[in-house]
């Protein structure tokens, strides 16, 4: 029992389990499989076993330089602002659209809903397209949508139908790089490597879009709120040329090849370690011949081949069976629930403060979005700090074996940050209504409710990409299904809940939900590792024909 965490008593190796710290030369898994001669990283005073180990191809996007694969991220992640930015870009217009379109607040929250839809239902295509024809294709797309939906929702008018399908096709957007960009961090980095860089993306993807509304007060208050939507589209055409020039395919195909002789065993290719365990025959692993380095054009190339062989209908439906496995149940909780109450608190905002004794208006209301956007690089601070770090010194203590249930202990900044964020929510600003507090109270606890989000972001994300390295596109699209699901139905809900059982009450609700789903981490962190080794026995698309 590694640090509380239950070993497993089946398997001798139970994948996601890596020696992180080691003598590449001692063997690294089972003692079936001879894994000596395996790739590190010396840069440190302790070599660092490289997981995944990269192929021999230059092609690989693991043996970029590091200066390449940090641009490329950097990139995906600034596209992906403007993306997740048009979720709450109406959040400080609520009253000014309200009045624009003669309709209830509750029809302007659904037009962030039905964005959100459009984000959900649109993740069940692009993540089976972007397993078999990579990710090029889905972010080029993507940001097409964006450019062009965004002109079109400025260009509305007094249409309510035709911006609310706008919305739809924003989301449709917004799609890959809600799902697809901290797959790609999995594709360009190693485990040691992705903490400060999975951090940051999911800065970018749940915590950037958080500066929007400061700013679209003051352009809806100078220049009208349509262009807020034309800003986007002239950014994400910038953003396109930077994704068309210098984002090449992040996705490789590593064919895994039984060979005695040459490559190294990795660790993490699942169904060679099933046939050497059968076998009773040391293996190591290859990926094929080496290919010659492509040229800076033919990386331009909007396909780069096939990435799998397998069925585009069965990988259409292979996130639903995970909804079952409890590892991405858990990994949906406590991303979705926190942003589903973030959401939440972004449509009833203005309304709760746009009466006495404040009465704000929509540059008000961008401003009080300081205290969000704070709070986002807050918690990208905690979690960037603490993620490798914490990785790396408990793989220390545990021998220098790596167990994925480590990054479950970044649940324990998300608890007090999240849940202090949506207690003090719920008190303060009742208080505030009641000249009780200044109003930039319950705006500083919004933001530690935001730094709670963003934590746990990255510490499912970090869970799902370590422990199911061969599922992470599927589990990326169960968090967004969820996530979106989830936040679109409060948006149907949030004024009624409002006005049922009040401000204080509700809110109240949602953080104890949520102290309850950070809980559940407990026994996630300690059955993990069985729960790993369980699924891997009885995997769960084999019995539903899906794999």
């Amino acid at each position: 029992m590694g640090l509380g965490i239950l070993e497993d008593t089946v398997l001798d190796h139970v994948p996601g389990t890596t020696r992180y710290f080691d003598d590449p030369d001692r063997p690294q898994t089972a003692e079936t499989v001879n894994a000596r001669g395996l790739k590190c990283d010396r840069s440190g005073p302790v070599p660092i076993i490289l997981h995944p180990q990269p192929s021999d191809d230059p092609n690989d996007p693991l043996n970029w330089p590091l200066w390449r694969r940090d641009l490329i991220t950097f990139i995906l992640s600034i596209t992906a602002i403007f993306a997740t930015a048009l979720g709450p870009i109406l959040a400080a217009n609520t009253l000014t659209l309200s009045l624009w379109f003669t309709m209830d607040f509750t029809y302007i929250a659904l037009l962030t809903g039905y964005f959100l839809l459009g984000v959900g239902f649109a993740g069940f295509f692009f993540v089976p397209s972007s397993r078999i024809l990579g990710k090029r294709h889905a972010f080029i797309f993507g940001t097409c949508l964006l450019i062009a939906s965004s002109a079109w929702a400025g260009a509305v008018g007094t249409n309510y139908t035709s911006l609310l399908w706008a919305r739809i096709i924003q989301g449709v957007g917004t799609a890959p790089f809600e799902s697809l960009v901290n797959a790609a961090v999995g594709d360009l980095y190693f485990v040691h490597e992705r903490g400060k860089r999975m951090a940051f993306t999911n800065l970018a993807v749940f915590g950037g879009a958080f500066f929007t509304p400061i700013v679209v007060g003051k352009i809806t208050h100078t220049i009208h709120w349509w262009w807020t939507f034309y800003l986007v589209a002239i950014f994400c055409a910038v953003c396109l040329v930077a994704i068309i020039f210098f984002c090449p395919e992040t996705a490789f195909r590593r064919d895994a090849a039984l060979n005695t002789d040459i490559g190294a065993f990795d660790g993490s290719d699942e169904q060679t370690l099933k046939e050497s365990e059968a076998q009773s025959q040391p293996v190591r692993m290859t990926s094929g011949p080496s290919r010659p380095k492509k040229t800076y054009a033919q990386s331009l190339a909007l396909f780069d081949g096939r990435k799998t062989d397998e069925n585009f209908f069965k990988l259409l439906l292979r996130p639903f069976p995970l909804f079952a496995q409890p590892a991405f149940l858990w990994a949906c909780l406590i991303q979705g629930t926190m942003i589903g109450w973030t959401v939440f608190i972004g449509v009833v905002l203005a309304a709760i403060f746009l009466g006495p004794p404040l009465f704000w208006n929509e540059v008000s209301t961008g401003y009080a979005y300081v205290g969000p956007f704070l709070g986002a690089i807050l918690g990208f601070a905690i979690a960037g700090g603490l993620s490798d770090w914490s990785a790396k010194y408990l793989t220390k203590l545990n021998g220098g074996v790596y167990e994925p249930e480590f990054r479950i202990l970044l649940v324990i900044p998300q608890l007090i940050f999240g849940c202090m964020g949506l207690y003090g929510f719920a008190i303060t600003s009742v208080g505030t209504l009641a000249k009780e507090y200044h109003w930039t109270v319950p705006i500083m606890f919004f933001g530690f409710e935001v730094c709670g989000m963003v934590i746990g972001a990255v510490a499912s994300s970090l869970y799902i990409v370590d422990a199911y390295r061969d599922l992470a596109v599927e589990g990326f699209t169960c968090l967004i299904i969820f996530k979106n699901m989830f936040s679109f139905g409060l948006t149907y809900k949030a004024y009624q809940w409002l006005i049922v059982g009040g401000i204080k009450e509700t809110f109240i609700a949602l953080a104890s939900v949520q102290v309850v789903i950070c809980l559940l981490s407990i026994p996630m962190y300690v059955f993990g590792k069985r729960n790993r080794s369980f699924f891997y026995r009885h995997d769960l698309l084999e019995l539903t024909g899906l794999r």
